[in-house]
């Protein structure tokens, strides 16, 4: 256990404790904010380092109790310690994984892009009902879900749908959604009852803050457009729609969801962003997941993740290997078990790294 670490760890919780009710911070509030956040995310291995002490110091009291002359004492004593000895070992591990490096994206909103593979409608389908999933996932943790765009087909598929899922944690939660889901049923558009294989992308990018990089305007090119409609009054009579380029990465991003020109240029704007940082972040992520035992969390948009199995009734992870025999509950947002196992995968993958 790195006990100079911990110890110093616990003397700047202690210094942020005191900075942050010290009245000259608190009227500023950009620090005073900052320093909270800080000391918020030092506080779990703080109190379990404390924990850790307790526990040390118990077993150091009892081995004492060993040394006097009263038998149904040391009796006792050797009872206590083999029990605190075992408390002190479950806290060490937990002490290693909260001194993993925390990745600064975890605590960020997250923007979801969906699109329909391989498949035609079926997978424009499957597509939809992913993006009802995370929504209703979403709904269950609380999380707000703002639409940006969709492109959706006449059958009630899309073809594309981004959205925003805001709360905290999110992309720590949903991070490692990122890649192919296949579907395996007998679609609704098939007439001969056989079982269809089709396929969806997905892509969770942590939303990009200002300070995460930034666009300058002569890398942008910005089109207008009339956007579609079903017709008739509901055909947008202006150029509101927006494509944005951005021409160093050649990343393009359309937004036609609001009849404002301003708005769909804003909600552009925050995709773009997302877009960028997960272009220029995921460079060094794959570079960095070549050189890991586990390919969890990798971020490689190609990858087949999960199979949805319907006949079986089957949800399976090809990462980790886990199947739920509970399909319907799953499509209905309950990811839980899933989304923590996975953590749990990576995490371990983690510490084994740590310990070579």
């Amino acid at each position: 256990m790195n006990t100079e670490k911990l110890n110093s760890i616990a003397l700047k919780y202690e210094g942020l404790s005191k900075e942050i009710a010290d009245p000259l911070v608190i009227s500023d509030t950009k620090k005073w904010s900052k320093l909270c956040k800080e000391h918020t995310s030092l506080q779990p291995i703080v109190e379990k380092y404390r924990e850790y002490l307790k526990v040390e110091n118990n077993i150091k009291e009892a081995e004492d109790l060993l040394l006097g002359d009263d038998e149904e004492m040391k009796l006792l004593a050797e009872e206590e310690i083999s029990r605190e000895k075992e408390h002190i070992r479950a806290l060490e591990e937990e002490l290693k994984i909260l001194l993993l490096p925390k990745d600064p994206n975890d605590d960020k909103n997250v923007i979801i892009e969906i699109r329909g593979g391989t498949g035609g409608e079926e997978a424009a389908l499957f597509a939809a009902e992913l993006a009802r999933m995370y929504k209703m996932y979403a709904d269950k943790c609380r999380y707000k879900v703002e639409e940006i765009s969709i492109n959706a087909t006449e059958l009630g598929g899309v073809k594309e749908e981004i959205f925003m899922i805001s709360g905290a944690g999110v992309y720590g939660k949903l991070k490692y959604e990122s890649g192919v889901h296949r579907v395996q049923r007998v679609p609704e558009t098939e007439t001969q009852g056989r079982i269809h294989t089709s396929a969806a992308t997905v892509a969770v990018l942590p939303e990009a803050e200002d300070v995460s990089v930034e666009i300058l305007d002569k890398d942008l090119k910005i089109d207008t457009y009339r956007s579609g409609g079903a017709g008739g009054q509901h055909v947008n009579r202006t150029d509101s729609a927006v494509r944005m380029t951005h021409l160093p990465t050649g990343i393009v991003v359309c937004c036609e969801d609001e009849r404002s020109q301003t708005m769909n240029k804003e909600k552009a704007m925050r995709v773009l962003k997302a877009r960028v940082y997960d272009y220029y972040s995921s460079i060094a992520e794959k570079e960095y997941a070549q050189e890991r035992k586990s390919q969890v969390g990798s971020g490689d948009r190609s990858e087949r993740i999960r199979t949805y199995n319907f006949p079986q009734g089957r949800v399976t992870d090809h990462r980790i290997g886990l199947s739920l025999y509970s399909i319907g509950n799953f499509m209905n947002g309950d990811l839980d078990e899933m989304l923590g196992a996975l953590r749990l995968a990576d995490i371990t993958a983690k510490l084994s790294e740590a310990n070579d």
